[in-house]
């Protein structure tokens, strides 16, 4: 599986572009990323250019959320986010609405998305195909952190395990997506002997939120999701808890991860970093819409370490990170 990226793009974005094409000159270390970046550090992400005259200081810097429910609820949650972003950096913020994966990772390709929140099974084609360095996830605030796969399904479906799906239809979100669709495919293969075509008939829902309003209402017999979205969309009423029953819950993965284009000033990229890790969540709409599914803080992470789990199953299906 390749993810294919068609960049339809101004001069001026492709002229952003060529600011990352030294690296595909040099002769240097960079395992799975693009040719247009370098990785001398061994920390699997994009290295920050060395070469001054490629790091870029924009007027205004665009913020875009993981696509994975209504984007116009989120540019409300993140409101107050977003002008401590602003004040911290002394630039201008702008939320970004992106409608999926896809058009969220080119934006940072080619240069028009700067901070942003990749979900987790888009996390790594963002690190390789668009030079993203992540550094932080959202955790409670005990320092927990995480979400689980769950398989569900609607009352009165005649599915009450996961082998009951045989013949039947299960609905995933996107390609690109962990629990929506990376994860489930591993594991029916390996613990089930479950695959798509063969023994369920695959449907794409495009987000979270329409597979499990899907279930829901009856319109698709089972789906994969994220439980995170659930919680939430249940906090606010999107859903009743009984209108949904689960039937396989996962492993606990790392949920969306946040951070910057590579090629932002180095002393940029730390007042953002900065920006994350002393917000005050209390009293502020983050923590109003994010409390639902029990998240109170930025805490650091590396993507090395804490996305091995997505990297493996990603090799288990044959993701490959090239972008074409």
């Amino acid at each position: 599986m390749k993810l294919n990226i068609k960049l339809l793009l101004g001069a001026s974005a492709i002229a952003m572009l060529s600011l990352g094409s030294a690296a595909s000159a040099q002769d240097c270390p960079r395992g799975d990323l693009d040719e247009r970046f370098c990785d001398v550090d061994g920390d699997l992400i994009a290295d920050i250019p060395t070469d001054e005259s490629e790091q870029i200081d924009p007027d205004t810097l665009i913020f875009a959320f993981t696509p994975v429910e209504d984007p116009a609820v989120y540019k409300s949650a993140w409101s107050d986010f977003l002008e401590h972003l602003e004040a911290e950096t002394g630039k201008d913020v702008v939320f970004f609405p992106v409608q999926n994966n896809a058009a969220q990772i080119e934006a940072m390709r080619s240069g028009r998305l700067h901070i942003a929140g990749f979900n987790t099974g888009s996390n790594p084609l963002a690190v390789n195909c668009a030079g993203f360095r992540s550094f932080a996830i959202m955790a409670s605030t005990d320092g927990s952190f995480g979400y689980e796969m769950e398989i569900i399904t609607h009352p009165g479906s005649g599915i009450e395990k996961v082998e009951d799906i045989k013949g039947k239809q299960l609905a995933f979100t996107s390609p690109t997506s962990n629990s929506g669709f990376k994860a489930p495919s591993a594991i029916l293969k390996a613990d089930y002997d479950m695959i798509p075509e063969r023994d369920f008939e695959p449907v794409f829902s495009g987000k979270h939120d329409n597979s499990i309003l899907g279930v829901a209402n009856k319109d698709y017999m089972a789906a994969s999701i994220a439980n995170s979205v659930k919680f939430r969309m249940i906090s606010r009423d999107v859903i009743k808890e009984e209108d949904v029953i689960t039937i396989y819950k996962s492993q606990t993965f790392p949920t969306t991860g946040y951070g910057t284009a590579h090629n932002l000033k180095p002393e940029l990229q730390e007042k953002i970093r900065n920006a994350f890790f002393n917000f005050e969540w209390e009293g502020t709409s983050l923590e109003e819409e994010f409390s639902k599914s029990n998240e109170g803080q930025f805490i650091p992470i590396t993507y090395q370490e804490y996305w091995d789990v997505i990297r493996k199953i990603d090799a288990a299906n044959g993701v490959s990170y090239a972008c074409e």
